[in-house]
C-alpha cells in the first residue's frame, strides 16, 4: 500500500501571494520609490502600466483644453496677460503639490488624497503652460504641440522596444539637468542687460533634448525589466514624471520654435 503525503504544493494564487509578502519583507514599510524588484507577473505590469497612462491621459486632455483656451479666446487671454498676480499663485499651488506628491509616501498613494493632489496639479500646471502659450502666435503653439506630440509618442515607443537602460544613465542625466539648470541662471543675469537671441535658443534646444530622455528614463521605469524599475504601488509618481517630461520637452520647442505674438 502506497502511503500519499497530506502536502499539496501551492497553487498560482499562493504563490503570488508568498511572492508578494516576500517582496513586502525585503522593502518594510513600502518607502521605497525605486526597487530592483524583477517582476515576474507580466499581468501586474500590465495593469500598473495601464493606469499609468490612463492618468496621463486625462492630464494631457486637461492641459490640452486649458491651453488652447488660453490660445484662441481672445477674452481670456487677455485677462490673464493683464493679472500675473494669477501666475505666481498658480507657480506656488504647483511647487507645494509637486513636493507633496514627490516627497511623501502617504499623501502619494493613499486613495483619494492623491487623486486630489495630482488635480490641483495638472490645474496649476496647465494654467502656467497655457499663460505662456497666450504670448505666442497661434501656428506656433500648434506647432509646437504636434511636434511634442511626435517626439514623445517616438520615444515612449523607442524606449519600450530598444535593449539600451535608460535607467543606469542617471550619473549623466544628473550632469546634463545641472549643465541646464546653471545655463538658467546664467540667461536670467543677462536678460536684463541684454537679450541673447542665440543663447536663448542653445539655452532651449539643451531643455528639449534633457527632458527628452529624462521621458525615456521615466518610460523605462515602468516596464519593470531594466536595472532600476518603479514601485508597482507608484502609479501616481509614475505619471507625474512622465506628465512633467512632457510639459517641459513643450515649453522648450515654444521657446525655440515659438513666434511671440505682435
Amino acid at each position: 500500500m502506497v502511503r500519499t503525503s497530506p502536502y499539496k504544493p501551492p497553487g498560482p494564487r499562493a504563490q503570488r501571494a508568498y511572492h508578494s509578502t516576500t517582496y513586502r519583507k525585503v522593502n518594510p514599510g513600502d518607502h521605497e520609490l525605486f526597487t530592483t524588484f524583477s517582476w515576474d507577473d507580466q499581468k501586474v505590469r500590465r495593469v500598473f502600466v495601464r493606469k499609468v497612462y490612463t492618468i496621463l491621459l486625462i492630464q494631457l486632455l486637461m492641459t490640452v483644453s486649458i491651453v488652447s483656451l488660453f490660445t484662441f479666446c481672445d477674452i481670456v487671454k487677455e485677462y490673464v496677460q493683464t493679472n500675473p498676480g494669477w501666475y505666481w499663485a498658480s507657480y506656488a499651488v504647483f511647487f507645494a503639490t509637486y513636493l507633496t506628491l514627490a516627497c511623501c509616501t502617504g499623501p502619494r498613494r493613499h486613495f483619494p488624497c492623491n487623486l486630489i493632489l495630482l488635480t490641483i496639479f495638472t490645474l496649476s500646471m496647465s494654467y502656467l503652460t497655457g499663460m505662456l502659450s497666450s504670448y505666442y502666435n497661434t501656428k506656433s503653439v500648434l506647432l509646437c504641440l504636434s511636434i511634442t506630440a511626435l517626439v514623445c509618442l517616438s520615444v515612449t515607443i523607442f524606449s519600450f522596444q530598444t535593449k539600451f537602460d535608460f535607467t543606469s544613465c542617471q550619473g549623466v542625466l544628473f550632469v546634463l539637468l545641472m549643465t541646464l539648470f546653471f545655463s538658467g541662471i546664467i540667461l536670467a543675469i543677462l536678460l536684463p542687460f541684454q537679450y541673447v537671441p542665440w543663447l536663448h535658443a542653445v539655452y532651449a534646444a539643451l531643455g528639449a533634448g534633457v527632458f527628452t530622455l529624462f521621458l525615456a528614463f521615466d518610460t523605462q521605469l515602468l516596464m519593470g525589466n531594466r536595472r532600476h524599475s518603479l514601485s508597482p504601488e507608484e502609479h501616481i509618481f509614475g505619471a507625474l514624471s512622465i506628465y512633467l517630461d512632457i510639459i517641459y520637452i513643450f515649453t522648450f520647442f515654444l521657446q525655440l520654435f515659438g513666434t511671440n505674438r505682435e
